[in-house]
């Protein structure tokens, strides 16, 4: 029987996981780490600003109604899930990135974007860049305090970020009976040793990360 694929990202986005690997006949475990609040913040004017960055669709849920001012700049976002959040947001998409936050803003500034807005989480990966003039967090992503490792044993973890990964290594104490599929490199990298095993997505989206869990959990199944 192949192993149970666990579900860490917060809501709105662990539902939608959890149902992508049902579809494929797997067995979910929805454990969030963490939950989004949303942050008061004070919206630039939008003629001070050349672009908007968007690099998680959570940005979008939780800018509230100050975002609509940004609708005449065209939006560079991270991924299909925060491209497509932002055109039902009304935004004009002009550019999706397949990489992370780092490679957006690189392109961004090689398609001549010189005054960009971001709007991220309070805790992020990416603060700083020649492109931005500005940045705004408009969200936070806190940790959950009633987690249980416990349900985790003899799952493959999905980990989406590095800040989740950081999370895990912090509660977990046996790392031995779980495995974990990584969105990228440095997820992986910051998950530390001592796992069952890991596993890298081919692509730094949802999808990704659920083809690498699926393929690992088959695998270990047969060991």
């Amino acid at each position: 029987m192949s192993l149970p694929l666990a579900v860490l990202r917060p809501e709105p986005g662990n539902a939608a996981t959890a149902q992508a690997i049902e579809a494929i006949g797997r067995r979910a475990i929805r454990l969030p780490l963490f939950r989004i609040v949303q942050l008061p913040w004070g919206a630039p004017t939008a003629g001070a600003h050349d672009a908007l960055i968007l690099t998680s669709a959570n940005a979008v849920r939780q800018a509230g109604a100050a975002l609509s001012s940004y609708a005449a700049l065209p939006v560079h976002a991270v991924g299909a899930a925060t491209a497509a959040a932002a055109r039902a947001a009304g935004l004009r998409v002009v550019a999706t990135g397949d990489a992370d936050g780092q490679a957006l803003l690189d392109a961004a500034a090689q398609a001549g974007v010189r005054r960009a807005l971001l709007l991220t989480a309070r805790d992020r990966a990416v603060g700083r860049h020649p492109v931005l003039s500005a940045v705004r967090a408009v969200y936070a992503s806190e940790a959950m305090a009633d987690v249980d490792p416990a349900m985790l044993a003899g799952s493959v973890a999905l980990v989406h970020s590095r800040r989740a990964a950081l999370r895990l290594a912090e509660l977990v104490a046996d790392r031995r009976a779980i495995a974990a599929a990584a969105i990228a490199p440095a997820v992986a990298a910051a998950l530390g040793d001592g796992w069952r095993a890991i596993a890298i997505a081919g692509r730094p989206d949802d999808g990704g990360v659920v083809a690498a869990a699926a393929a690992l959990a088959e695998r270990l199944a047969h060991d």
